[in-house]
């Protein structure tokens, strides 16, 4: 994977926040067990007192808020806890599903092994709302309203609903290919096909907040081009 510039990644910015659509693939913050480039170390090459408002996963591509100063990294990370800022996510999963509104409202425990389940007894509440945007032959495109803003609970909650994200293998979700989708399908001779998106199909669609100057920001990110080739060709084959 080249070096992410985290200049061309720039939505919005302003003297006190600048706003990236995150590429899937790499990290928010350093990883243990590799020297690749986190989304903090490129920003601070950016601007030096830089700090991540939020994180989101490593493979989920969209909208990440950064500060430029701890005066306006406080100013959001006290609305992210007051659950103040409304953050919108797209996801393509598995199975046709009317999501009219849906509040899943689950309990969710972290393990030692990085992911999640859900545990009424000793989970940590957590709430999402999910909405369909288009309903596919075998797939359906969710708006996604995460309440509370716990590991991996988009995942894991519409997992729940029998409607895993497609490419989610940790919870349960299965991946896409052309072959299922269109008719007249070749594969060139001697070639093995790939899914259509080689992750999970989740994307930071948008976050709105207030700044420092009581102004309301609403920043959103483009999908990139693997969940973008991957609505356009169900949208072209399976409508």
């Amino acid at each position: 994977m080249k070096k992410v510039d985290i200049k061309e990644c720039i939505l919005f910015e302003n003297d006190d926040y600048f706003f990236i659509n995150k590429p899937p693939f790499i990290s928010s913050l350093d990883e243990r067990t590799s020297d690749a480039p986190s989304i903090l170390r490129l920003a601070k090459e950016y601007c030096p007192d830089a700090q991540l408002c939020h994180r989101i996963d490593k493979e989920t591509s969209g909208v990440l808020a950064i500060a430029k100063h701890p005066e306006a990294y406080r100013h959001l990370a006290m609305q992210f806890e007051a659950r103040k800022v409304t953050k919108e996510y797209h996801a393509v999963v598995n199975g046709t599903h009317d999501l009219d509104g849906i509040d899943v409202y689950l309990p969710i425990l972290s393990l030692p092994t990085g992911v999640v389940k859900i545990d009424k007894s000793k989970g940590k509440i957590a709430e999402t709302i999910f909405f369909t945007i288009k309903a596919y032959k075998k797939n359906t495109l969710v708006r996604c309203l995460p309440i509370t803003g716990r590991m991996h609970q988009i995942r894991i909650h519409l997992a729940t609903l029998g409607a895993p994200i497609v490419g989610d293998e940790t919870y349960g979700g299965t991946q896409i290919f052309l072959s299922e989708l269109k008719r007249k399908f070749n594969l060139k001779k001697d070639s093995e096909e790939k899914p259509l998106i080689q992750r999970f199909a989740l994307h930071a669609n948008s976050l709105i907040f207030t700044d420092i100057n009581e102004t309301i920001l609403n920043v959103t990110a483009p999908y990139p081009k693997d969940f973008n080739v991957l609505v356009k060709k169900l949208d072209e084959y399976s409508s």
